[in-house]
């Protein structure tokens, strides 16, 4: 498993939000941010594989959402059309999940286990 994970649920359903793209950057401070991953939210709405194993680095990542992709599949009108998360890493030995919970015209985020 990645050592950044993410999981989206579809609070609007109250179902997992299977198929929804998301791409994983990391933010340097002295360089452009650069992709260090991607991928598709699978029929549980979980994203286990974004970094390869050992690829983690100390600093600041951001994971994108391509939620407006996902809504519009479902035809459902939408506010957000993609939802950004930046977030810091600290200890590269630790495993860094980071939840979406969506709908519509919200979201929110922590930091999961």
């Amino acid at each position: 498993m990645s050592a950044i994970t993410t999981h989206v649920l579809d609070t609007a359903l109250g179902e997992p939000a299977g198929g929804v793209p998301v791409l994983l950057e990391r933010l340097p401070e002295d360089a452009a941010p650069y992709v260090v991953g991607r991928g598709i939210t699978d029929e549980d709405g979980r994203l286990r594989d974004l970094l390869p194993p050992g690829a983690l680095k100390a600093g600041l990542y951001r994971l994108t959402f391509d939620t407006g992709a996902y809504l519009a599949a479902q035809e459902l009108e939408y506010f957000f059309p993609q939802v950004s998360v930046v977030f810091r890493v600290d200890d590269v030995h630790r495993q860094y999940h980071v939840p979406l919970l969506l709908s519509p015209y919200g979201y929110a985020t922590y930091r999961g286990s």
